[in-house]
């Protein structure tokens, strides 16, 4: 890109390129990930999703959306408040994210069964609670999809006392190819402008959900897949649905 040339074209040349760029990046690993969702999803199981901060929107790529699977649960701070007992008050500490414990109270919540999947994403993949709650997944026994930036985690220290960061731990990791920062175009004065892991992750998500859906489909199991609510009888079949998995999904709140 020419130095200080800032426009909508020019975010989307960069955003295409960056697209790109995650395709060609990810085809085995996309294989690999779905194989885990589709092996999941056959064994009645449950796809666990986890993020913090802005990750937290592609975690709803994973759970609860129209065009996406049913069994996912989504796993976040507010279950503290929902599930866990807490005043709500909790969630005003900035601080609540680095808290000791915290990633094995959320997985404690969330009540996992041995053939779940989680599904933990962060850009950087160097958060202590994101980690704390890879290498708890992985003590208990669970495969583990890490949906993260290498570029940005191989440029930035490892920060859990452990020294491993998220795609350390994972069985399967789905690179958005963000650089690091995230941030596609300079600005004059330093900084950057346009983050663009939202629009990879997103699209990495719905190529393994489809690699999974298609494994499923041809080893003869119906792949439980929400249509949206806002078609004629929509809410109705999701519903009957999601009663397969009653007390196991959450979509979290608030």
């Amino acid at each position: 890109m020419a130095e200080g040339q800032i426009s909508a074209a020019t975010f989307a040349d960069e955003g295409r390129a960056a697209v790109e760029r995650a395709i060609g990046a990810n085809k085995e690993s996309v294989a690999a990930a779905g194989r885990l969702l589709a092996d999941c999803v056959a064994a009645d199981g449950v796809i666990h999703g986890f993020g913090t901060g802005h990750s937290q929107a592609t975690v709803l790529e994973i759970v609860g959306r129209a065009g996406g699977l049913i069994p996912t649960n989504r796993i976040g701070l507010t279950d503290l408040v929902l599930r866990g007992g807490e005043d709500r008050s909790v969630l005003a500490d900035p601080l609540l994210e680095r808290s000791p414990g915290l990633a094995r109270r959320l997985y404690d919540l969330a009540e996992p069964r041995p053939q779940d999947v989680f599904v933990i994403v962060s850009n950087s993949g160097v958060n202590n609670s994101i980690v704390d709650m890879a290498l708890h997944v992985k003590e208990a026994g669970h495969h583990l999809i890490a949906l993260t930036s290498l570029t940005h985690t191989r440029a930035v220290p490892a920060l859990h006392p452990s020294g491993k960061r998220l795609a350390d731990v994972a069985d399967a990791v789905l690179d958005n190819c963000a650089p690091a920062g995230d941030a596609l175009l300079p600005l004059p004065n330093g900084g950057a402008l346009c983050g663009v892991s939202t629009i990879t992750s997103a699209l990495l998500v719905q190529m393994t959900v489809a690699e999974a859906v298609g494994l499923l489909n041809a080893e003869g199991h119906d792949a439980p897949v929400y249509i949206s609510a806002n078609l004629p009888g929509g809410h109705e079949r999701n519903t009957v649905l999601e009663e397969r998995y009653a007390g196991r999904i959450h979509r979290g709140g608030f």
